[in-house]
């Protein structure tokens, strides 16, 4: 059996600004940081067979904080970068909804109807990314793989694990900068063994 652990990158100030990210980036905030460290310290203990990361600085940095000093391999694929964006990238949330009211309200309220200019579908982003999946599957029959990528990647996964339509994208859990969910993944298919936890991140607090 193949255990999947997959998290979404630290916080970034554009994440802070609120401003759509897709392809661009930016850097991780000091919170970003400590977060991603923090998610490095839970799976310690977690004998890693592989890391399957985003090529997006973003989620580079994050893997190399939860990697850290362990020799872990890391795979770079672009199938698991976020949602392209277009026009939309590197604009904050409020100027969207401005210029682009029709497409923005489908984005968060209406996901299947979502397009735009230059960009991909809800379900082009889920189609990459179960090829990263069969990826996986192909070359591994068994071990903990950790991915690190990007809020509406791991949305789209959830979809395909839980055979929900794009409609309900957005359903909960929320995912949070280096939640954790962890899948069982064997011949059989998925199971959910854990859904966008943070309690590496609220240990912190009482420190």
């Amino acid at each position: 059996m193949i255990t999947l652990y997959i998290t979404r990158h630290g916080e970034t100030e554009w994440n802070r600004e609120k401003r759509m990210q897709g392809w661009l980036d930016s850097n991780l905030t000091e919170n970003g940081i400590k977060n991603a460290v923090c998610l490095g310290e839970r799976l310690k203990e977690t004998e890693l067979t592989a890391i399957f990361s985003s090529p997006s600085g973003r989620t580079k940095a994050t893997t190399s904080l939860i990697r850290s000093e362990r020799d872990i391999p890391v795979i770079y694929d672009e199938n698991l970068r976020e949602i392209k964006l277009g026009q939309w990238e590197g604009k904050t949330h409020s100027s969207i909804k401005e210029m682009y009211q029709t497409e923005f309200e489908s984005f968060w309220n209406a996901p299947h109807l979502f397009t735009t200019v230059g960009g991909e579908t809800f379900e082009e982003t889920r189609a990459r990314a179960i090829q990263v999946l069969n990826r996986i599957k192909r070359e591994y029959k068994s071990g903990n793989i950790l991915i690190v990528t990007h809020s509406v990647v791991i949305k789209c996964l959830y979809s395909f694990f839980k055979n929900s339509p794009i409609e309900a994208l957005w359903d909960p859990p929320y995912i949070h900068d280096t939640s954790l969910t962890i899948v069982e993944m064997d011949e059989n298919g998925f199971k959910l063994v854990l859904e966008g936890d943070t309690a590496h991140l609220e240990s912190v607090n009482f420190i």
